[in-house]
């Protein structure tokens, strides 16, 4: 829902607090203020007329296509991602995926979609793409060379996920993105995990960067809603295709968003910080038989994350020696700090029983089948919710 944005060369940190807040929009205040309507008046005909052939951000016509309140968080997250003309706003992150797939794709075409990609994005590969005649083709996006020969044989959208969906693998993205762009394919990627801030997907040769804004944007658990992000060449057809779905975002929703906005910068540092703590503390015990986690040295994709990344998130995953299928339930049950729930990327801790294996076609089983769980790290106090880990570990029986 922007266009052009704020583009300029202050820190990232600077440009989350700054972009956006408009004095046209905010007035005398700090925050923009909710704009509530469905109706927009105009002074004249001519006014309408006028509005309806001007489809851009700060254009007052009809509220499908919003009001200040939903303009200033997308021209915010245009000014966090380096390379982006627009950013389109969704009512939530699998609206967003969907939106993007159907605006690069038609009936008759072919799409590439990482095998460690999230559930809800391969569902969409397999149900609503498939019967409107896209053929959908996993690949393990760690062969390099068998994704080279699948993209030769033809594609017209490569989907990527960085790090993977639950087992957090670090693929090769600039790579990854060249082949794609060598063969006429539009790429296009999952940021949700870095977010712009801790990785600039387009200035990484992607052409299309997706975020989950329930997450790390929202921070508190409380709004659903996504964004898709491009340069000129895109947008245009990400607007158009949401505005024909009849896509709009609850200002309210907007306003919420930009709240947490304003505090991902810190919020994003101290969980990374409290996450790599933890995960070098889960390393070391006897209960754990490996910790699925880039932020780590030892990690097999840590070279790569160093290379492309700058920052990460409290999100990863840890695998249990224990061969009792319902060890990670057990484990998770036990855990007084941790909630038991979907999503992550708010405030409060989760822990989630996973079953990787489930959600694959192609590539190997991180977790040897073996019970794992995910842990979205809080902020709660690292130290606390290592007791608490340590506490529900001791009670596992011995293998």
């Amino acid at each position: 829902m922007s266009g052009g944005g704020d583009h300029n060369q202050r820190r990232p940190a600077t440009r989350v607090v700054r972009g956006g807040r408009r004095a046209e929009w905010t007035g005398p205040v700090v925050n923009v203020p909710v704009w509530r309507g469905s109706t927009h008046l105009y002074a004249k005909d001519a006014d309408r007329q006028a509005a309806g052939k001007n489809n851009a951000d700060g254009q007052f016509f009809y509220g499908r296509r919003g009001a200040p309140t939903q303009w200033s968080l997308a021209e915010a997250l245009t000014a966090l991602e380096p390379g982006a003309y627009g950013t389109v706003l969704y009512p939530s992150g699998v609206a967003a995926i969907a939106g993007a797939l159907l605006a690069v794709l038609k009936p008759g075409d072919h799409l590439l979609m990482s095998d460690n990609a999230y559930d809800p994005s391969r569902s969409m590969a397999t149900g609503l793409l498939k019967r409107m005649g896209v053929k959908t083709r996993f690949f393990d996006p760690l062969d390099i060379p068998a994704y080279r020969a699948l993209v030769a044989e033809g594609a017209q959208a490569v989907w990527l996920e960085a790090p993977g969906s639950l087992t957090f693998e670090i693929c090769d993205v600039p790579q990854l993105a060249a082949i794609a762009g060598q063969h006429g394919a539009v790429s296009l990627i999952d940021n949700t995990w870095a977010s712009p801030l801790g990785f600039a997907a387009l200035e990484h040769g992607c052409d299309i960067t997706m975020m989950s804004l329930s997450k790390h944007v929202g921070g508190h658990s409380d709004v659903m809603m996504g964004s898709l992000s491009a340069g000129e060449r895109w947008y245009g057809a990400l607007r158009r295709t949401a505005q024909d779905l009849g896509q709009v975002v609850s200002p309210d929703d907007a306003a919420l968003a930009a709240r947490g906005l304003r505090t991902m910068a810190v919020r994003l540092e101290a969980q990374t910080r409290a996450a790599l703590k933890i995960a070098d503390w889960l390393s070391a015990q006897p209960q754990v038989a490996r910790v699925l986690c880039p932020l780590l040295p030892d990690d097999p994709g840590h070279a790569l994350w160093q290379r492309d990344f700058t920052g990460g998130c409290g999100l990863f995953a840890f695998v249990l020696a224990s061969d009792d299928p319902g060890a990670a339930a057990q484990v998770a049950d036990r855990l007084e700090l941790f909630g038991i729930g979907y999503s992550w990327g708010g405030y409060e801790s989760l822990a989630l029983p996973i079953r990787p294996a489930d959600h694959r076609s192609v590539m190997a089983d991180a977790t040897s089948g073996r019970p794992a769980l995910r842990l979205a790290i809080g902020l709660e106090d690292p130290d606390d919710l290592i007791a608490d880990l340590a506490q529900a570990l001791g009670q596992m029986e011995p293998r």
